[in-house]
């Protein structure tokens, strides 16, 4: 069954890979999911990721994040921007997530990037994701 809102699907995986307390979570791999794992690696929520290819599309695996006490560095993950109605925010208008201690995730004309990267770019865009 085709999914409607591959990004919605991507951090439910995530979601319940968290909650099952996993250690990897694999996604049906593009452009857009792969650029999300980038940005979750580099903000310090996830260990790493990695490609994996197949006969389709290729897989991204997802190596989840754990605190010393096994408590998920992943609190929650939001999807802000759905299909039916997509949210686009200037530079000035980009929202903090819990006052800094979380990242909001934006599409913009100069790729996929941290809310802090896109203010810093003057640049605005579609709200995908929050994650703290």
């Amino acid at each position: 069954m085709p999914v409607t809102d591959p990004l919605s699907d991507m951090l439910t995986r995530i979601r319940n890979a968290n909650i099952a307390k996993h250690g990897k979570v694999d996604i049906p791999s593009s452009k857009m999911k792969i650029s999300v794992a980038k940005i979750l690696k580099d903000e310090g929520y996830i260990k790493n990721y990695k490609l994996i290819k197949d006969q389709k599309h290729g897989i991204v695996r997802i190596y989840l994040k754990y605190d010393q006490h096994n408590e998920s560095v992943i609190i929650g993950l939001k999807r802000l921007s759905k299909p039916g109605r997509r949210v686009y925010v200037n530079q000035k208008n980009i929202p903090p997530v819990l006052n800094g201690m979380g990242i909001a995730v934006l599409s913009t004309s100069k790729g996929i990037m941290v809310g802090r990267e896109a203010r810093k770019a003057s640049v605005g865009g579609e709200l995908l994701c929050s994650v703290w």
